[in-house]
């Protein structure tokens, strides 16, 4: 879930577990596993740096996204929605190289209930956070994997976009291969695809980062 950058909810959470249980700064490489479905919930995560991939997987083995999270976003609250202590529901990879703060659930559970203002900005958190998986649905229910990468671009350009003099930078190091997991392509149709893109003029890219030039018009002629 993102929250609100004015917070400091890094501080908070530094805070929320005191001498006898401090909290764990953990660093994952990209593609590293932060937890698996199923594992217990003992933790809750914030996160300092990077990306983090949350997808759901199904027993036939298909693993579909269902939100990307950025910087300053809470994570691995599920139990603590539903009020029910329970196993993960998601698997959750570093999508780029993270750094993570954790604390165990119980405090997070106290301090909610101790503290309305942080409970409000954990709820508007999860509302935006539900938003973007509404979007990542839409996302994969294109056949097309053209429109399915466009999107795609178009969510990363609304959560991850810095305006720039020619457009939306999208402010992660994408490779083509983690594009195209997190659409359930390969990273020669991604690659294909994105070369077409840069020859319409649709986008520009360097150092890995992608700028949209224009939104509105990659929405209006691709999806």
């Amino acid at each position: 879930m993102v929250v609100t950058q004015d917070k400091p909810l890094a501080n908070v959470f530094r805070q929320l577990s005191g001498g006898a249980f401090p909290p764990v700064v953990e660093s994952y490489d990209r593609g590293k596993t932060i937890f698996f479905p199923g594992d217990p919930a003992e933790r809750v995560y914030f996160l300092l740096k990077g990306a983090v991939k949350l997808s759901r997987v199904y027993e036939a083995g298909e693993e579909i996204t269902v939100a990307l999270l950025r910087e300053n976003s809470v994570f691995g609250v599920l139990s603590l929605i539903t009020g029910n202590r329970s196993d993960r529901f998601y698997h959750s990879v570093a999508f780029t190289p993270v750094e993570l703060l954790s604390v165990p659930i119980e405090q997070v559970e106290q301090a909610l209930e101790e503290n309305p203002e942080l409970a409000l900005l954990m709820l508007r958190g999860l509302s935006s956070r539900i938003l973007q998986t509404e979007m990542m649905i839409e996302t994969l229910a294109h056949r097309d994997m053209g429109s399915r990468l466009v999107s795609f671009l178009l969510i990363l350009c609304r959560d991850f976009g810095v305006p720039s003099q020619d457009g939306i930078t999208i402010d992660l190091k994408l490779s083509h291969q983690a594009i195209a997991e997190a659409i359930g392509s390969t990273r020669v149709t991604v690659t294909r695809l994105l070369g077409d893109l840069r020859q319409e003029g649709m986008i520009s890219i360097y150092k890995k980062k992608i700028t949209v030039h224009d939104p509105v018009n990659l929405s209006q002629q691709f999806t």
